[in-house]
């Protein structure tokens, strides 16, 4: 990896950190999450399944904050593991967290140019086949100016895709008293169903340290950022919901419950909007993970082998070679159309950094190394146990299948990567 820049001369301040985590929380399912909850965990049940979802994912955004404060460079959950196991652990969770944010930039690039060609009736023939590359390909392009610019953009983003959020919720607070109250109902098993779906709907906190070398004062930027992030996200969704589950007495059956909540508290305009929030939602998250999906990578080629120096960065603090693999492959994916949807690997690969990152806390703590202590370890066993439970309960087959052989062809790769060190002395022997 790059040396770290001086901490005046680097480009992400700490409100955009910020809003990059948000970013990369409030994605596309908030808006259609809370019809699948509501029909396992009716009425205000599903207003405490978000609350409560939220409440135990806390200890892992504190996993990651203090991890992430004591590591000044990029590459979160590859960096955490690689200083408490070693190399062989570090490349699988980077080289498995880099494959799974591929097929997810692919889907939701797909997704959101399907969605807008669909609306103008445009999606079929030519157009409709090049234009998920040709998003990726202009993605790509500004990411590749620098990340200054980049930073920019997924604010500005960010800021437009909650906007019409917190017009919906302040809609529904105008509204206070005009409904009658959603109806209690105890908790059963299908609440842990409910709050599988909402665990995905709440992850994304995570890459907000695998941009630490680009941070001013990343030290104290990063922790705020990851924990206040996911914060001010379950905030946001518990106010979301409450509206839902009080607006629609039949949510589970709706098919866009905030643009519906949005037309009963609001009318036809904010309804509008807020489907309109669904597109530069999916716009704020294709953005995000072309910015970080590459760096997974670039940490990967800054370990003890060497891999087609993949790490090096740009003046503008881009690591561009790696930029240039993801934009070819996350092109090639989306060029073969269903075949992407084949790859599911994307809870399996949250929740291994969840779990690789909460023993790397409890390994640097034992040891003492970077400032830590065992008490900071606390936030591990709570993260774990999030982690082990939800890959028991919600992976499913094809997920195990994909991520085995996911991470075979991490360890091949791997090993055929040439170490550092007898890379060097070869130059100097020629």
């Amino acid at each position: 990896m790059s040396p770290a820049a001086s901490s005046d001369s680097r480009p992400v301040g700490a409100l955009q950190l910020l809003a990059l985590g948000l970013n990369g929380i409030v994605g596309v399912g908030i808006f259609f999450v809370p019809a699948s909850v509501a029909a396992s965990a009716p009425g205000l049940g599903a207003v405490a399944v978000f609350a409560l979802t939220g409440l135990a994912l806390l200890p892992a955004a504190l996993t990651f904050a203090t991890l992430g404060r004591r590591f000044d460079e990029d590459g979160g959950p590859v960096v955490f593991a690689r200083a408490a196991f070693g190399e062989r652990v570090s490349f699988l969770v980077g080289w498995v967290a880099y494959v799974s944010a591929l097929f997810s930039t692919a889907a939701v690039s797909v997704g959101l140019t399907r969605a807008v060609l669909s609306g103008f009736g445009m999606d079929e023939g030519l157009l409709a086949r090049v234009a998920p590359a040709l998003l990726v390909t202009l993605l790509a392009a500004v990411v590749a100016s620098g990340l200054r610019l980049s930073a920019r953009v997924w604010t500005s983003l960010t800021a437009l895709k909650l906007l019409p959020l917190i017009l919906l919720v302040l809609a529904f607070a105008l509204a206070w008293g005009r409904f009658p109250a959603p109806a209690t109902a105890a908790p059963d098993f299908g609440w842990l169903r409910a709050a599988l779906t909402v665990v995905f709907a709440c992850q994304g906190f995570e890459i907000v340290p695998v941009i630490a070398g680009q941070v001013r004062a990343s030290s104290r930027a990063v922790p705020i950022a990851t924990v206040g992030s996911l914060v001010l996200a379950i905030v946001l969704y518990v106010a979301l919901v409450l509206a839902c589950v009080t607006a629609l007495p039949a949510l589970a059956a709706s098919a866009a419950p905030l643009a519906d909540t949005a037309g009963v508290l609001g009318g036809a305009f904010l309804a509008r909007l807020v489907a309109a929030g669904t597109s530069v939602s999916a716009l704020g998250i294709a953005f995000g993970m072309m910015v970080t999906t590459p760096r997974y990578l670039s940490a990967l080629a800054a370990g003890e082998r060497r891999l087609f120096d993949l790490e090096r960065s740009s003046p503008g603090g881009v690591p561009l070679r790696a930029l240039g693999v993801t934009w070819v492959v996350v092109a090639t994916i989306v060029s073969l159309g269903e075949l992407g949807e084949l790859f599911a690997l994307s809870s399996i690969a949250v929740l291994m950094q969840f779990g690789t990152s909460a023993l790397a806390l409890v390994v640097l703590a034992h040891r003492r190394e970077r400032g830590l202590r065992p008490l900071h370890a606390w936030p591990a066993l709570p993260t774990l146990a999030v982690a082990v439970t939800l890959v028991v309960l919600g992976a499913t087959r094809q997920e195990a299948f994909v991520f085995l052989g996911t991470a075979l062809v991490g360890l091949v790769l791997l090993r055929l990567a040439r170490p550092r060190a007898a890379a060097g002395a070869r130059s100097l022997a020629g």
